[in-house]
């Protein structure tokens, strides 16, 4: 119902709308959320921002709606948005039944213990009708858990240093971070460089530029203050390397009882040592102990030694490392596999390496040295434990003690047993192809016991794989690859060595189905006038075994298709081919008037002969009327150039929201600072450009010569001097301070002449 012609003002445009959907939009005005005084605490000023804790978490919102009534049954639901402004999974705050006829109160709520962000909402629900304000202007919430200062320390050690100093050395970097609080990683931070804020917000930060650190919590921009988590301070100077060394060669040989001293390259500037050998502490730290002496004559003395050194004015540094070995330690290293098999009418060879000068070989089996076996290999034809012992008889250490090899254990087999499983991830009716392997072969011995000879074995069997206890033609190889589901089944590899035969555990593979299955349906939105959705299935249920499902649980396995009435989030499995088919999900919500959203403000103001575009989300469909009921675009957007009132309507299947768009022309002159309060007409009030006047987020605030406020009021209505204020002198000057949201926007002086 349509009429061009027409001059019907905004409000008469919005009833024509409602007579044309009958039932899709209650008459109840639901208005947004705004902050309210404590009346607890004695305040008449409403809180810009919540910054709660343990010891403190009260606040109060002001909820105004419009007649008619609502149900008797009905409540009012308060409920707090995402750190980001958005209700997909909106929290409940507060809930009363009593207000149904109370058109103006107060919700009381608590700030929930997980609140951290700059950008919260409010909004209220009502039950019955089911209906939901406009979200509130945003505000910052944060819930105070941790309000004892921070400490910082290199690397988040917990040691902090001498004198709150750290040097930094040639250009390098040094990482500082917290190291007393609790689940450090879910807070932001705000990091400090000579009292300058940095952009780090994680709780360590590395510094590569001298100066002063300190961090606090970030607690926003109003509630940082009041957590006091200001940290100790780290300063951070620069500095030089000095070069420090070990002298003499990289590497050093010793023999047991060979005295060796080393000497750092650098001594007698009041320097401290610290020596380390693989990495651990051997010797310091010591003021001018420049010398290390090596005791040979204890075990263990060979490894890798360093030296480090610090002191006033000197950048902490250590040597690269110097080699000290032990001449007469020798290595006897095995060249065989530890487990071997033999067979019947086999033989086998074991060998071993060896780093000694001129060394001697003795083999021995079962702990017994076997006579003549005297080589670095040993040729066997008999199971046992095998080693070889070697002994160093010439160079320069003589005296080193004998070295055993590594033992091989070798066995005959009474059977031979293989293990196959799934090569990589899988999962059983998800995955659509599948590898299977061996992956251990077994020797069992008469006694029962295993022995794994899957390296020295697997390249001499001959496998055959099974699908169902049936060999799989020229399926021989020691992997096998299944990629069609209609091949589900258990699966088998057996194997041949010699007069050996092997079989494995079976394997049950089951793939997923490659069909599709896909869910339709006329809508997700489900109205509050009782509407209902269809969900169709792209495959015919008819002679299917086949379950509904609702939030992951069945709930029906009959209906060829659904008509739903519940929100919820749908999907449809059909039994087939040992793996379920499961087809898309279908998600259904509940109307929400809030599903509408707009990237710009309802109130709009722009610069005459400029544009503002205006976009809208979230519905199906949207059509922009004037002041006179012509429709002007059926896009998602519209660009604004012209004052006046405007009409958003947006369709979400049979669900239609309306937005009213005001938009005005911005004033370009300047905030006055003198106004003439003599009651001609002229200059009589002090009027402010349409930037800050009549906006309800800004609030105005005025003080006398003496600091105390005389007038404060956001949604300015260019009202002052009102007719109740007096001026006891020809010429006053006030202060006038304009803000949004706790932030200041201008502030300046207003004289006001009579």
């Amino acid at each position: 119902m349509r009429k061009n012609n027409s001059t019907y003002s905004i409000p008469a445009i919005i009833a024509i709308v409602m007579m044309c959907i009958p039932l899709r939009i209650s008459a109840q005005v639901l208005n947004q959320p705004e902050a309210a005084p404590n009346p607890n605490l004695g305040s008449s000023f409403p809180w810009t921002a919540a910054c709660a804790s343990a010891s403190f978490n009260e606040y109060f919102v002001n909820f105004t709606w419009n007649f008619p009534l609502v149900e008797s049954n009905n409540e009012f639901i308060l409920e707090l948005s995402d750190s980001n402004g958005n209700f997909g999974a909106p929290v409940e705050l507060a809930r009363v039944a009593d207000k149904n006829t109370d058109f103006d109160f107060d919700f009381e709520f608590a700030v929930p213990n997980d609140a951290r962000g700059e950008n919260y909402r409010l909004r209220v629900r009502s039950t019955n009708p089911a209906k939901t304000s406009p979200p509130s202007v945003p505000y910052p919430m944060y819930f105070v858990d941790f309000s004892s200062a921070l400490r910082i320390s290199e690397d988040g050690n917990g040691t902090l240093p001498d004198g709150g100093e750290i040097q930094q050395c040639d250009g390098g970097s040094i990482t500082l971070a917290t190291h007393n609080i609790p689940n450090a990683s879910t807070y932001q931070y705000n990091w400090y460089r000579s009292s300058t804020l940095l952009s780090e917000k994680s709780n360590q930060l590395t510094v590569s530029t001298p100066g002063m650190y300190y961090v606090e919590l970030d607690y926003g921009s109003i509630c940082t203050g009041s957590a006091n988590t200001s940290s100790n301070i780290i300063e951070v100077l620069t500095g030089s390397s000095l070069g420090v060394a070990i002298a003499g060669p990289s590497t050093v040989d010793l023999c047991v009882g060979d005295p060796h001293t080393l000497t750092a390259n650098l001594g007698g500037s009041g320097l401290t040592y610290t020596w380390y050998k693989d990495g651990v502490v051997v010797s310091g730290p010591t003021v001018e102990g420049n010398t290390l002496n090596i005791n040979t004559s204890i075990s263990g003395f060979e490894g890798n030694y360093e030296v480090e050194i610090e002191g006033s004015g000197v950048c902490t540094e250590k040597s690269s490392a110097i080699t000290v070995q032990n001449l007469g330690s020798i290595l006897a290293t095995r060249q065989n596999d530890a487990n071997i098999v033999l067979l019947p009418g086999q033989d086998e060879t074991l060998s071993v390496t060896t780093n000694a000068v001129s060394p001697t070989f003795q083999w021995f089996k079962d702990g017994a040295p076997l006579s003549g076996e005297t080589s670095s290999s040993l040729t066997i034809s008999d199971i046992g434990v095998y080693f070889a012992r070697v002994t160093e008889t010439a160079g320069s250490c003589v005296t080193a003690a004998p070295v055993d090899s590594e033992s091989t254990t070798v066995v005959t087999p009474d059977s031979f047993e293989f293990t196959i499983d799934f090569v990589g991830t899988y999962t059983e009716c998800v995955d659509s192809n599948v590898t299977i392997g061996i992956t251990t072969i077994d020797a069992i011995s008469n006694s029962g016991a295993r022995t794994n000879v899957t390296s020295a074995l697997e390249n001499s069997f001959t496998y055959q794989w099974t699908y169902e206890g049936n060999p799989l033609s020229g399926e021989t190889s020691r992997t096998l690859t299944v990629t069609d589901n209609s091949n589900n089944g258990v699966y088998a590899l057996t194997g041949v060595l010699s007069s050996f035969n092997a079989n494995s555990n079976s394997l049950n593979v089951r793939l997923a189905t490659n069909e599709s299955l896909a869910l339709t349906s006329d809508g997700n939105v489900l109205c509050p006038n009782g509407s209902t959705i269809t969900i169709s299935s792209s495959r015919d249920l008819s002679g299917e075994s086949f379950q509904w499902i609702k939030d992951g649980s069945s709930f029906d396995t009959t209906s060829t298709s659904l008509t739903i009435a519940e929100s919820g989030t749908y999907q449809l499995s059909i039994d087939t081919n040992d793996c379920p088919l499961i087809s898309n999900e279908i998600t259904v919500v509940p109307f929400d008037e809030s599903l509408l959203v707009l990237d710009r403000s309802e109130n709009i103001v722009i610069i005459e002969g400029e544009t503002e575009t205006v976009t809208a989300s979230g519905a199906q469909s949207y059509e922009w009327f004037d002041s006179n009921n012509s429709l002007l675009s059926s896009q998602d957007s519209f660009t604004f150039d012209a004052e006046g009132q405007y009409l958003l309507t947006a369709d979400f299947g049979s669900c239609t929201v309306s937005r009213v768009i005001t938009v005005s022309f911005r004033d370009t002159f300047a905030i006055p600072n003198v106004i003439t309060a003599n009651g001609d007409g002229i200059n009589d009030l002090w009027v402010l450009p349409n930037t800050f006047s009549r906006d309800p987020q800004v609030l105005v605030t005025i003080f006398d010569e003496r600091g105390k406020e005389v007038f404060s009021q956001t949604n300015y209505e260019n009202n002052w001097p009102e007719s109740t204020t007096s001026f006891n002198q020809q010429n006053m000057i006030f202060y006038y301070k304009l803000s949004r949201e706790g932030k200041n926007l201008r502030q300046g002086t207003i004289t006001v002449i009579r």
